[in-house]
């Protein structure tokens, strides 16, 4: 350990940690989760990834300890598992944002494929 109170496996468990973070479309999922439970219809409303990446992403995050979701009849809901998680995403949109303040992810619904040509995983959220 060194002075410092870090050692090789923090530092890599925090860098793995990290990397579950820089991925656009899961960092996405986890803004938009921020003080609400939000059901997996709304996230691709707002977020626009579609199926199946959204699947696939949620699962990532489930995996990760990231979210939690609960059935709710035939729908899944999901949240933010700790309040340690919201607020990693408002310092790591913040450490982009700068001085000008945190970094705003939209959170209203994006258009649907029948509004634009593009579809799928190929839509994305506004960050700015």
């Amino acid at each position: 350990m060194s002075s410092e109170g870090f050692d090789r496996k923090s530092v890599t468990e925090a860098a793995e940690r990290l990397k579950i973070f820089a991925q656009p479309q899961r960092l996405m999922i986890l803004a938009c989760l921020i003080g609400a439970e939000r059901h997996v219809g709304e996230i691709d409303e707002i977020t626009g990834i579609g199926q199946p990446a959204l699947s696939q992403k949620l699962a990532e995050l489930r995996k990760a300890g990231l979210v939690t979701g609960q059935r709710i009849a035939k729908q899944v809901h999901y949240r933010l598992a700790s309040e340690s998680v919201a607020l990693t995403v408002k310092r790591v949109m913040a450490s982009v944002d700068g001085p000008a303040g945190p970094a705003r992810i939209t959170t209203t619904p994006r258009a649907t494929p029948t509004d634009s040509k593009q579809a799928g995983a190929a839509r994305f959220a506004k960050i700015g």
